[in-house]
């Protein structure tokens, strides 16, 4: 009982002392906005301890990788300082899992166990939420592979009709409304950028950079290439890309087909099981009466 004791009023009196003395150099990083961190008040010690070890230094691959995933889902602006935080809240969660395993320990009668489950829980915490941002980044790029095919569509009936690709464009992103949507949320940008006197050219690499998709990436080139060519052979050329994505768009969903099967094969096999001894253990039982 003393070790949980001691281990908890370490924490807690090390958070407290880092708070008081390290809090106001990170203030300014509690007003970035950023979805789904709920401990951003706890965050100034883990800040500093990040920033003392030079983590990123350390581990240039994984805060790389999550830096890249932010991006994706935070857009570029302060995407080093949301990293930052990002990394923070899987450290609050370790300390907070530490505190609770403490507290377990000395309440309950589980003794040590409530440490030890509380080390595993703070261990495995960080990587689940890092697999968490992993997921939304994987089904954002397939949400905008899956659009990208009728976009296009649209851009090419439109074009065909005689519409420049601007305006084109601007027509579809006006037709979606305020649809929440990966794609056109950037697209949206795009336009804004447009409108702000920003050149079509400048705005589209731009759409590209934000989107980070390989698909959108040739989408923007062959626009880029061909935009000033105009008709005939614009159209054919965003055709042929159609059908490539199109072919894209099949393979995505297949994947996620064969994805939801495999996510039903467990429960089909635990339902076979619960029948097999619901329809035998009567007659074993009858057996050997």
């Amino acid at each position: 009982m003393l070790l949980p004791a001691i281990f908890g009023g370490m924490l807690g009196i090390g958070w407290l002392i880092l708070d008081r003395t390290q809090g106001q150099t990170y203030r300014h990083l509690r007003k970035l906005e950023m979805e789904g961190l709920r401990f951003k008040k706890l965050h100034a010690p883990f800040l500093f301890l990040l920033d003392k070890f030079e983590v990123g230094r350390r581990l240039p691959v994984v805060m790389f990788r999550m830096q890249h995933a932010i991006q994706k889902m935070y857009g570029i602006q302060h995407s080093g300082e949301k990293t930052l935080l990002y990394s923070a809240e899987m450290l609050t969660y370790t300390w907070l899992m530490l505190l609770v395993g403490c507290l377990l320990s000395l309440v309950g009668d589980i003794g040590i166990g409530g440490l030890a489950g509380g080390t595993v829980l703070g261990a495995l915490l960080p990587f689940a939420l890092y697999k968490d941002l992993s997921s939304k980044v994987q089904r954002r790029d397939q949400d905008i592979l899956v659009e990208l095919p009728e976009l296009l569509n649209r851009i090419v009936l439109l074009v065909g009709a005689g519409e420049t690709v601007q305006r084109a464009i601007m027509h579809c992103v006006a037709s979606q409304g305020e649809r929440d949507h990966p794609l056109y949320n950037e697209l949206r940008k795009t336009v804004h950028d447009l409108n702000n006197g920003y050149s079509f050219q400048q705005s589209f690499e731009q759409f590209s950079r934000r989107c980070g998709v390989q698909e959108v990436t040739i989408f923007t080139t062959t626009v880029l290439l061909n935009f000033r060519r105009g008709g005939g052979d614009f159209v054919l050329a965003l055709r042929d890309l159609s059908h490539v994505l199109w072919e894209k768009r099949k393979a995505v969903s297949r994947a996620k087909g064969e994805q939801a099967s495999s996510k039903l094969v467990f429960p089909m096999v635990l339902i076979f099981f619960t029948i097999v001894v619901m329809i035998g253990a009567p007659a074993f039982m009858m057996m050997n009466m």
